[in-house]
């Protein structure tokens, strides 16, 4: 602690994780005589290396897993390499397409072709059409591997060209090969190993084309999908179907992120597309009713929406940085029941019922495998453009970040009930693009400055109208350090640990002179998802000179924090890491603050290193008694659309121990 004021003037641990919810029957059963032992299987592999590759030979690794496999003669994995500008061995080409087969006979590289965008469509279609018309198959998987960014991000992201798959190039890829048959689908699987796939939008882009999506909506570890386990599996029991493959997929994969001690919240689910149908039917209308309830009180409906998202399970999101905007549908679902009466029942039901088996982390307990837009970073062009999201959800979100809706939406809203909907033809809004010009629905302006008090006990709060409270979806605090002699604050971070109390309005501090520290250090530290068990912060660090994220949850349960380890998050593209590093002992780690001059015209505060250490043989985070001296606290008012503003001023002063409490009044 010392040494932070100084400054300022100048585990592998495997613990039990929740491996989930076998469902009995795996959707529409499949009489057995549709599989038998003699079928053939061909598993379409498209491996765009990356900078996974480059970096960590991950592509690699999983085609050694491959080879490990003994095929009988009747299953054949065709591949299709490139997107890396460096393979980590020394058979595939880091300048060139390149397809190999893998049988009973081993490794054989078929064709060479010129180099070419993994993630550009033409490639993806080329690479679909040459597996229907050159490997004949009784049963067809087809496998992404690479970075996912969800909804929004895509997959695939081809390091060469710096570009990725959108969602709506799924669709043209697989269309224009096979057509869509819902009924005879050309393929048993399609999988993703890739991050943040497993979203309604997805799944909707690839219906008619598969039985079966194996997803995750997590971002998952670098070791990915258990080649060897899967495909010892396959070749062992050829009579399996997707469903059962797809169980097996996910075991698999749990393991291997077990052996890695990168499993706290890793995720993935089977979903059966003969009972999808019914998740489109309910998520459309739960968007509708949503649409209806907007329209006819949009503060007051956005506000708690997003009271919701908050709190519901949510994926690789941090507002300070970088969204994948995605949250669990159901989680989402089960937080408006009481906003949404008529639709969030069946859609939690309809997920259930298709989502047939799923794996998770201790740290991502609260999903249902399968994932949904929500904005929260108050951006929305891009989801705009999705083909396969539900028109209901584009208007909704178009509402909430412009203010307004398209005209012929408003028409329809205000001729309608919401027990009339059959007019809302999705060919009327073929392109929803932004308005010209727009106005928030929330201004939050008015809750700059706003008054503080004290309460008989010393406590801090500040009091919201009605109409206040519609303004906004969360309440947090911004705690910094003051020193007025050096002439600078230091912010230690944000956390919503306040008591709050939505029904009257009031919001107290909680503050009892802690902060969490690393091995006894200070950090800064942001909240990025609150969840009924668990909270997860991110605390920005460099880690042997690389600046990094250090992610950790804190249980309420057992009253301590579990750190999950460091990454770099989402990039600008909006793909996610998968690189998890576990802290060991003689890590060199720098703490990363955001500070600003008190004097000064500062606007804006600017990073900067703070203390130097190596951590022990057990690194840990505490909650530590703060050094004696001043600090600012700030409540923050946060609007759905991620507009905030900040309370009047409250000092805590720290000396020996006692904790004395001031309120700027002017």
């Amino acid at each position: 602690m010392q040494i932070f004021l100084w400054t300022l003037r100048k585990f592998f641990l495997l613990t039990a994780f929740v491996l989930t919810l076998t469902v009995a029957t795996f959707g529409t059963k499949v009489e057995a005589a549709s599989y038998n032992a003699t079928d053939t299987w061909v598993i379409q592999w498209y491996l765009c290396g990356s900078d996974l590759e480059r970096r960590f030979g991950a592509a690699t690794k999983d085609l050694k897993e491959l080879l490990e496999v003994k095929l009988p003669p009747n299953v054949k994995f065709v591949i299709e390499t490139g997107g890396s500008t460096e393979w980590q061995n020394d058979t595939v080409a880091n300048d060139a397409i390149e397809r190999y087969v893998y049988d009973n006979e081993g490794l054989k590289r078929l064709e060479k072709l010129p180099n070419a965008n993994m993630g550009d469509v033409d490639t993806l279609t080329d690479f679909i059409r040459y597996g229907k018309e050159n490997f004949e198959a009784d049963h067809r998987i087809f496998i992404f591997w690479d970075h996912g960014g969800g909804s929004i991000g895509g997959l695939c992201s081809d390091e060469r060209y710096e570009n990725a798959l959108s969602l709506n190039d799924l669709t043209q890829a697989f269309g224009s090969v096979y057509g869509s048959s819902p009924d005879n689908p050309p393929f048993e699987i399609i999988g993703f190993d890739a991050c943040l796939m497993a979203t309604y939008d997805t799944i909707n882009a690839i219906d008619g084309f598969t039985r079966y999506v194996v997803a995750s909506q997590e971002s998952e570890p670098g070791c990915g999908w258990n080649y060897t386990g899967f495909g010892n599996a396959l070749a062992n029991n050829l009579a399996m179907n997707g469903a059962e493959l797809g169980k097996i997929i996910c075991n698999t994969y749990m393991e291997g992120c077990i052996a890695y001690d990168d499993f706290e919240t890793s995720t993935l689910s089977v979903i059966d597309m003969t009972k999808f149908p019914a998740v489109r039917t309910a998520y459309e209308n739960y968007g509708t009713e949503a649409l209806f309830a907007a329209y006819e009180d949009p503060k007051r409906f956005f506000s708690r929406f997003g009271r919701s998202a908050d709190k519901a399970e949510n994926y690789s999101n941090d507002k300070k940085k970088y969204c994948s905007n995605m949250v669990d549908l159901a989680d989402l679902a089960h937080g408006t029941k009481n906003l949404l009466p008529r639709t969030s029942d069946t859609l939690i039901d309809a997920i259930e019922n298709a989502v047939v088996y799923k794996v998770y982390g201790d740290y991502r307990d609260q999903g249902s495998g399968i994932s949904g837009f929500y904005t929260y970073d108050g951006y929305t062009d891009d989801y705009l453009q999705i083909n396969s999201a539900p028109l209901s959800q584009k208007l909704l979100y178009y509402y909430l970040v412009y203010g307004e809706l398209p005209e012929q939406a408003e028409k329809f809203l205000e001729s309608h009930s919401i027990d009339d909907v059959a007019g809302l033809d999705e060919n009327n809004f073929s392109d929803i693009t932004p308005p010209s010009e727009s106005f928030k629905i929330f201004d939050v302006s008015s809750l700059e400055d706003l008054p503080v008090e004290l309460d008989g006990n010393g406590n801090a709060f500040v009091t919201l109208d009605q109409e206040e409270l519609d303004l906004i979806s969360s309440v947090q605090f911004e705690l910094f350090y003051v020193d007025e002699e050096e002439d600078v604050m230091l912010f230690l971070g944000s956390d919503a640990d306040i008591n709050a109390d939505w029904e009257t309005g009031v919001f107290k501090d909680n503050f009892r002179g802690v902060w969490p520290t690393l091995d006894g250090h200070l950090v800064y530290v942001e909240i990025i998802a609150e969840n009924d068990g668990y909270n997860i912060y991110r605390i920005p660090i460099k880690l042997n000179g690389q600046e990094c994220n250090l992610l950790v949850a804190y249980n309420f349960a057992e009253e301590r924090y579990k750190i999950i380890g460091a990454n770099r998050g989402l990039d600008s593209t909006g793909m996610s890491d998968r690189e998890l590093i576990k802290l060991k002992a003689g890590d060199e780690i720098t703490t990363l603050h955001y500070g600003m001059t008190i004097s000064g015209d500062d606007t804006d505060a600017v990073q900067v290193e703070v203390e130097t250490f190596t951590i022990g043989n057990n690194p840990t985070v505490t909650d530590e008694n703060l050094p004696d001296g001043r600090y600012g606290y700030l409540f923050e008012f946060v609007s759905p659309t991620e507009d905030s503003a900040l309370s009047r001023l409250v000092h805590f002063d720290i000396e020996g121990g006692e904790i004395t409490t001031m309120i700027d009044v002017e």
